[in-house]
């Protein structure tokens, strides 16, 4: 399996884009990006490949669960996660009709980010 996946992470807290940051580093994955806002997510988007977006629900600039269909229509195959600490049923139902493909809720785990990472790619080798 190529360990190439691009993965951008979208969230206006700091500590949380460094903290999945590290966690996805620790895993293996070597291209990892990040953005606190929608125009910056859209931005970056555009000019690179990404295989995953871990896409906070609440930015600055925006509704992340509005950006789902901007990124999809960027690039149909990418895999937007849903991040937020607010996992009401409607939330994650709205966006997954939206067109994410996870939810995760914060705080989360190392454990939880692999796993979403393997429902991806399944033949992904994690360190």
């Amino acid at each position: 399996m190529d360990q190439n996946i691009s993965i951008l992470i979208v969230d206006d807290v700091g500590t949380v884009r460094s903290f999945l940051h590290q966690t996805l580093m620790h895993l293996g994955i070597d291209h990892v990006r990040e953005a606190s806002t929608a125009t910056q997510c859209v931005k970056l988007c555009e000019e690179q490949h990404f295989d995953i977006v871990f896409l906070d629900i609440e930015l600055p600039d925006g509704d992340g669960k509005e950006l789902i269909a901007t990124l999809n229509e960027i690039n149909p195959n990418i895999n937007v996660v849903m991040v937020s600490a607010h996992s009401t049923v409607d939330n994650v139902k709205d966006a997954i009709e939206r067109g994410a493909k996870g939810f995760v809720v914060k705080p989360f785990s190392p454990k939880k980010i692999a796993a979403m990472l393997k429902k991806f790619y399944p033949d992904l080798e994690l360190v």
